[in-house]
């Protein structure tokens, strides 16, 4: 069975974060024998981002670091344009990481060793600390992926920390358009829908050290709502 993983990584204005994300990802796949490639995309940073990535890449080439730079176009854009293009190069298996060092890579080996029976691979946010109103969204997205896609799917609707089988999602990936605010709760229904076999584990996340939470207040609001109506129309159009 080929095994060879693809890691997308979106990145915008981690300047002080990204380099040792990159390093500790490296560190660990190396460690568990992974056939990898690491695939930060730099989402249009308006700091030294890119700039730390590419260095970091030209310093150590056997990192697996293959830097991916695009205009901004947010992070549901940045994760599908990863999901597509690793789909295309012939990937079998899709990490997704956020950038911000929330969460490690400690308990990656756990899911990578259950694969083989799963197609869908999720860590569980443990130990997150949410303001109401996220707590609220995220009760909301969940309650949205149920009524919509069936009962059965993962609790973390919206997790950055999923494993997925590229050939159970390759056509979702293509379907969903890329102006979609957040991809990973579709594809979290597509589990439900598709029936597809699953896995979920507690993985600790830990607030940022660095930079900011980039959506707040009124604009997480709209963005929540933006993400409900997508979700529920992908379910009932197909678009």
């Amino acid at each position: 069975m080929s095994d060879r993983l693809c890691v997308v990584m979106p990145v915008y204005n981690e300047q002080a974060a990204i380099g040792g994300v990159l390093a500790k990802w490296s560190s660990a796949l190396r460690a568990l024998g992974v056939d990898f490639a690491i695939r930060p995309y730099n989402d249009g940073s308006t700091d030294a981002s890119l700039q730390m990535m590419r260095d970091f890449a030209a310093a150590h080439p056997d990192a697996g670091v293959e830097v991916c730079d695009k205009p901004n176009g947010g992070h549901g854009h940045a994760v599908l344009t990863g999901y597509r293009e690793a789909a295309a190069d012939g990937f079998d298996w899709i990490f997704q990481i956020d950038s911000d060092d929330e969460m490690g890579p400690e308990k990656f080996g756990e899911l990578w060793s259950r694969r083989n029976d799963y197609d869908f691979l999720v860590g569980n946010r443990d130990g997150r600390i949410q303001a109401f109103s996220r707590r609220v969204i995220s009760f909301v997205s969940r309650c949205c992926v149920k009524l919509f896609y069936g009962l059965r799917t993962v609790w973390d609707v919206n997790t950055p920390y999923r494993l997925m089988r590229v050939s159970a999602f390759a056509d979702a990936f293509n379907r969903i358009p890329l102006s979609t605010f957040a991809p990973n709760v579709i594809l979290s229904g597509i589990v439900a829908r598709k029936r597809l076999r699953y896995f979920e584990m507690p993985v600790p996340q830990h607030d940022r050290t660095t930079g900011e939470v980039s959506i707040r207040k009124w604009k997480l609001l709209k963005a929540a709502v933006k993400s409900f109506v997508q979700t529920i129309q992908f379910a009932v159009c197909g678009k």
